[in-house]
């Protein structure tokens, strides 16, 4: 079977490697050419895959190209895992996808079949990818080709679920269309789970994600009164969860960061808004708390700082943790950024430290890189517990602490 992957990031790449390790024919699709020659020469650039799983893949025949007229034979499979970022007007932006639909259509041949990964609203495998296929193809969905969508799972850093243990979601344009999806991906998952059609399955997707947008949303406002209330938040999450039954614990944080969360449900609320003429109020209302915190962040070491008898212009800030999740490199809507904008808006002397990142810029400035968790600061302010950190030494060193993870305890800190 040969296989082609348009789009080598965090969703693509992982599949690559999976689809290689089952003995299919794998050629990957970038417009970076960066990229390609990286992947090529057996250097990854995600956090789930080693330079060593890369030149694995290599040897096992993977290439990368962005010349996709040098691609052959056709592939028998075809799928899109291009980015769906927001547009300037929180609308979505699928510019990727059509892009890539039109690579798609240029490789499609009869009986072949194309999966679009991405997540989007519901509707766009049918209204926009499929009209795209069928003009530039002459090709009928469900009678020439297979069309169908499968929303990506990808968790990156996560060490227990991968591509091969995750379900996998499938919905095409018609029964046979998911029937030929789940053919295909039952080679490369353990399970396969079929939805009513393609809107389902892109539904499904926002619906995971929105799911966590609402529950941080209400521990972040928690956190907000809880802190006035004098209740440890944390504390009471923690007892909460011992419930064996009807719970689930979701934890207060400086921001929602990655593509999944502060994006996704954005597309589920333009849906609503574009075709029914009416709020999701739920998502909207979640993403006004959530996209709060970084200011809240800010306002408390204000206020931390003030206890100290020190303006939090001119102090000296460190910031720990700058990526937007535990132990990986992946900087996607981070918070640790208008964070940092906002201190510096309001006269702050900043630094950072994260172990997965070398260098780090604020608007196109570099923010200074301290040598080490441990450098005096007036104010330290936790952003992201990374698993290198000695939590307790940082407390025992640092001249304040505030920590928006709740992980560390000690006379200097304080909790979100």
């Amino acid at each position: 079977m040969n296989v082609v992957i348009i789009g080598l990031g965090y969703v693509g790449l992982p599949l690559a490697q999976e689809a290689v390790r089952v003995g299919l024919n794998v050629t990957g699709v970038d417009i970076r050419q960066s990229t390609v020659d990286g992947l090529n020469a057996g250097r990854s650039h995600v956090d789930d895959l080693s330079d060593a799983d890369v030149a694995a893949m290599v040897a096992r025949g993977f290439r990368a190209t962005t010349d996709v007229a040098a691609i052959a034979p056709l592939p028998d499979v075809t799928i899109i895992c291009v980015p769906t970022p927001l547009s300037e007007s929180d609308g979505p932006d699928l510019t990727a996808v059509r892009a890539a639909t039109e690579t798609a259509a240029k490789l499609l041949k009869p009986g072949a079949l194309v999966v679009l990964e991405s997540t989007t609203y519901p509707g766009t495998t049918d209204e926009v990818v499929r009209p795209m296929l069928e003009k530039a193809s002459t090709l009928t969905v469900g009678i020439d080709f297979y069309l169908a969508f499968s929303p990506e799972r990808i968790d990156p850093g996560n060490e227990r679920y991968g591509i091969r243990n995750t379900p996998k979601v499938v919905g095409g344009l018609t029964p046979a269309c998911t029937n030929a999806a789940a053919a295909f991906y039952g080679t490369v998952c353990d399970t396969v789970v079929k939805a009513k059609s393609a809107r389902e399955a892109e539904m499904a997707k926002l619906l995971e994600n929105t799911y966590r947008h609402v529950n941080i949303a209400l521990v972040n406002e928690m956190a907000i009164f809880c802190h006035e209330l004098g209740v440890d938040l944390w504390d009471s999450i923690r007892c909460a969860a011992t419930k064996p039954f009807g719970f689930e614990a979701f934890y207060p944080g400086p921001g929602v960061g990655g593509h999944c969360i502060p994006i996704d449900p954005n597309y589920l609320s333009y849906k609503v808004r574009a075709e029914l003429k009416h709020p999701f109020r739920f998502v909207e209302l979640a993403q006004e708390i959530n996209s709060r915190m970084p200011g809240y962040v800010v306002d408390r070491a204000a206020e931390l700082l003030n206890t100290d008898a020190k303006p939090l212009n001119g102090a000296n800030v460190l910031l720990l943790g700058v990526t937007y999740k535990k132990d990986i490199a992946d900087q996607r809507e981070s918070p640790a950024r208008p964070i940092a904008r906002k201190l510096l808006q309001r006269g702050a002397v900043l630094s950072y430290h994260d172990p997965f990142v070398d260098g780090w810029q604020v608007d196109g400035k570099d923010v200074p890189r301290a040598r080490s968790p441990h450098e005096p600061a007036d104010l330290t302010i936790l952003l992201q517990a990374h698993s290198e950190y000695d939590l307790d030494s940082i407390a025992a060193h640092a001249h304040l602490l505030l920590d928006t993870r709740g992980a560390v305890f000690g006379d200097s800190v304080q909790a979100l």
